[in-house]
């Protein structure tokens, strides 16, 4: 077996591992109902958390976190408008939908007139 198999190997007992975890949070939650629900809220979110780090040693999981990283930096380069400019923007949105509904409702009511 090459190395790069035994990767993808690797990779796919991860899923499985981290997918079984999944299953045992959902289908535990809904066998013990007799427990208390912070205990089954409890398990369920370490469940689901430990699902989530096999996932992120994946070669797909860290390539994710890489994305959602650069997403981040990427976020913060942005140059957000302000709350004026957001206003004048809804406004001007605003404003142009009540007139094209007074238009086609002009339109309409003309059209019934006709017939």
């Amino acid at each position: 077996m090459s190395k790069q198999e035994s990767f993808k190997f690797l990779d796919k007992a991860k899923w499985l591992i981290s997918l079984s975890f999944f299953v045992v949070a959902v289908v535990g939650n809904s066998y013990y109902t007799e427990v208390a629900f912070l205990y089954r809220v409890l398990g369920v979110v370490g469940l689901i958390g430990l699902g989530i780090f096999f996932m992120a040693l994946t070669d797909f999981g860290r390539s994710a976190i890489k994305l959602m990283s650069e997403s981040r930096t990427e976020l913060r380069r942005v140059v957000w408008p302000t709350r004026v400019e957001t206003t004048q923007t809804f406004l001007i949105v605003f404003v142009s939908i009540l007139v094209l509904c007074i238009a086609f409702m002009g339109l309409r009511v003309s059209i019934k007139l006709v017939n």
